[in-house]
């Protein structure tokens, strides 16, 4: 997947994927990661 020169939000869950997870794949794909969280939703 071709990513270079998007911008991204990551939001990761905590019993799933998290936000960093997320984060990192995109952005070793070339996409710019401009927020990034994990959160509980329960």
């Amino acid at each position: 997947m071709q990513l270079q020169g998007k911008k991204i939000i990551a939001l990761g869950e905590r019993d799933g994927i998290q936000g960093s997870a997320i984060a990192q794949c995109t952005a070793s794909a070339g996409a710019e990661v401009v927020l990034e969280v994990t959160h509980c939703f329960v």
